[in-house]
């Protein structure tokens, strides 16, 4: 028998009272803290407060009477502060401690649990300042964020149905189903400004709107999870958090095209994704959330997840259904859109991920709510995968029209260097959008980061991948990086973007390798336009979008490649020079001895010299010195 709205309220009372007599431990199980071990910590966690004596509850279960001095322990999605996991928070003071090893589990059950200790060694200390932060409120780097559709992924279990019900789960579902017409769906979503999260941008609202108008008795939503580009971990976090929340989602979109059957696609790289989504599925289905008559409306919907073909071009909608459908993953010219003709030919929605999970909240809170944040043009907020040369590392989630500024130097605390010191003058650029995406330097600092202001200087908000990089990067090679993924990943099916990104990978190559001319510096740029524009997908056109932001925002990095055969990063090892400075040398010979070349040459006590002809440039030299007389990199 399907669940009444009334119902979902006796379950979110039920688990509300199992909350209030139980002391709550929440470990960290997002993919980041799991590889740092936070299971072994969780394990450790549960075998000591057994050995204390301590009641211990590792699922609230409507049958069992909890004791007040119980101490539930359990695991949440990603909690955002990557670099420093694993995480473990404590209910309801809200103690947040900070790189948990197993070996911490004894003294947090001994001092914190049983005697209310904070244990000071475990809690984050702020760099700047030294304070020492109990709370994550404390901390800069969630004091700047605004977690709207991250709010629940650290703190639910996302495999307890029952707490994303007690959140205020699946109420804008039934909302939806059992009193909203269509319409008013597609209504909701244009007014509320919701614009797809994937990286077109484009209104969630009117694509929706569009596939509802498509007359046939059988329609589909696709939720698009094969989240691909290098760095990004927005949308698994979410799958791996919050679950429900993109099932909910799901459900809202098909009963505003009239679909009844949708698949979530997720990468197959993502296994502990792929199971929690399984997992809540077959949860919903169980409690009558979803499949026949959900609400008891007389509305039917249902959902698939299946893993992806491991191809970065199924993130490409048309790519993707046909991966769906059996086929090899690779795209199809448009029009039709998948909302007129998708998959196995009927009308279609594809959402990705975080559109799909911002949609319940839209519907709880109203349009007119929802678009107080962000911009007018970009309402709501958007979540980011933070990595390169930052002090903090992680997944935030801020309103559009945050600046770049405030997200590297407030949030991410800053720009360091190899060595891990801060400094700001070392910010150099920042790649966002990934292979799709441009680079934003210095003089964009203070533009507002949403679609349109991007889209002006040549980048794009893409998936949502942010990677810093300091002085020390060299942005031709990062160019070349870019575009030796994209090339890897071309499906091969139309000429320009499997011959063109394979010729500018031969172009980069010759620049970093000492091999370019000025011409090879006009041939690149043309034919970058030229499959920009040619190409049949979105990877193919966007594909030549870091190396032409490189070009235009650090062409002179680019002609002392060329021209000076010198690269100012000295990361490109064939115009590397390695030069003794005599005024260091020792004359010690210890260089010349470890030479696999026997380009060092010289007497003892007196500066010896490198033959640039015979030098292979290996570093071994460098690695020897004692007196770091040997400097590369330069002229």
């Amino acid at each position: 028998m399907a669940v009444q709205l009334p119902d979902l309220k006796v379950i979110r009372e039920e688990f509300s009272e199992s909350l209030k007599q139980v002391r709550r431990v929440i470990v960290c199980a997002g993919t980041g803290c799991v590889a740092n071990g936070s299971l072994k910590v969780y394990a450790q966690l549960e075998a000591q407060l057994h050995k204390s004596g301590l009641p211990v509850v590792l699922e609230l279960r409507r049958e069992d009477k909890v004791a007040d001095s119980s101490v539930f322990v359990s695991k949440s999605g990603c909690q955002g502060f990557c670099q420093m996991g694993p995480l473990v928070t404590i209910l309801p003071e809200n103690i947040f401690y900070t790189r948990v090893k197993p070996a911490d589990a004894e003294e947090i059950v001994n001092k914190t649990l049983m005697k209310g200790e904070v244990i000071q060694r475990l809690l984050y200390v702020e760099p700047s300042s030294g304070k020492s932060c109990t709370t994550p409120k404390e901390i800069p780097f969630y004091q700047k964020q605004h977690r709207f559709v991250l709010k629940e992924c650290g703190q639910i279990d996302p495999e307890d149905i029952r707490e994303y019900i007690y959140r205020g789960g699946y109420e804008a579902a039934g909302r939806v189903v059992c009193s909203m017409r269509p319409q008013e769906v597609c209504d909701l979503m244009i007014a509320a400004g919701l614009r797809g999260r994937g990286g077109g941008g484009f209104p969630t609202g009117k694509k929706w709107d569009i596939t509802l108008r498509q007359k046939g008795d059988k329609k589909y939503v696709i939720c698009n999870g094969d989240e691909g580009d290098p760095g990004a971990f927005m949308d698994r976090s979410v799958m791996e958090g919050n679950p429900h929340s993109v099932i909910e989602g799901m459900m809202i979109a098909a009963k505003a095209i009239g679909a009844d059957e949708g698949y979530v696609y997720v990468r197959a790289e993502y296994p502990l994704a792929v199971r929690r989504m399984r997992k809540a599925a077959e949860d919903a289905r169980k409690l009558g959330v979803l499949g026949k008559n959900i609400f008891a409306s007389g509305f039917n919907f249902d959902l698939q997840v299946m893993e992806g073909a491991g191809a970065f071009v199924c993130g490409e909608e048309t790519a993707l259904m046909a991966s769906i459908e059996g086929k090899r993953g690779m795209p199809s010219p448009k029009p039709p859109f998948p909302a007129q003709s998708g998959l196995w030919g009927k009308p279609t929605v594809i959402n990705n991920v975080e559109t799909l999970a911002t949609v319940p909240l839209i519907v709880l809170m109203g349009a007119a709510d929802y678009t107080k944040m962000g911009t007018s043009g970009s309402c709501g907020t958007k979540t980011f995968a933070l990595t390169g040369h930052v002090v903090n590392t992680g997944l935030i989630e801020v309103p559009f029209g945050s600046t770049l500024r405030q997200i590297v130097y407030e949030i991410a605390g800053g720009v360091t260097a190899e060595d891990g010191t801060v400094c700001s003058e070392l910010f150099k650029a920042v790649q966002i959008g990934g292979p799709s995406g441009g680079c934003l330097t210095r003089e964009h600092l203070d533009i507002p980061m949403d679609f349109d202001s991007l889209r002006k200087v040549g980048a794009m908000i893409g998936s949502g991948g942010l990677v810093v990089m300091n002085s020390q990067t060299c942005m031709v090679s990062i160019a070349r990086f870019f575009m030796q993924f994209t090339q890897n990943e071309s499906c091969g099916k139309c000429v320009l973007c499997r011959e063109g990104t394979k010729q500018m990978l031969a172009l980069l190559d010759d620049i970093i390798e000492g091999r370019a001319t000025d011409e090879t510096l006009v041939i690149l740029e043309d034919l970058a336009k030229a499959v920009q524009v040619g190409s049949l997908c979105g990877l193919g056109k966007t594909a030549p979008n870091p190396v032409l932001s490189t070009l235009r925002y650090f062409h002179d990095e680019y002609q002392a490649h060329v021209k000076y055969k010198y690269c100012p990063a000295g990361r490109c090892k064939a115009l590397t020079k390695y030069k003794i400075n005599p005024d260091l040398c020792k004359g010690c010979s210890l260089c010349g001895k470890k030479c696999p070349v026997n380009a060092i040459s010289g007497q003892p006590g007196k500066p010896y010299v490198i033959d640039q002809k015979i030098c292979i440039k290996c570093g071994a030299c460098v690695a020897t010195c004692k007196f770091k007389a040997i400097i590369g990199g330069g002229q």
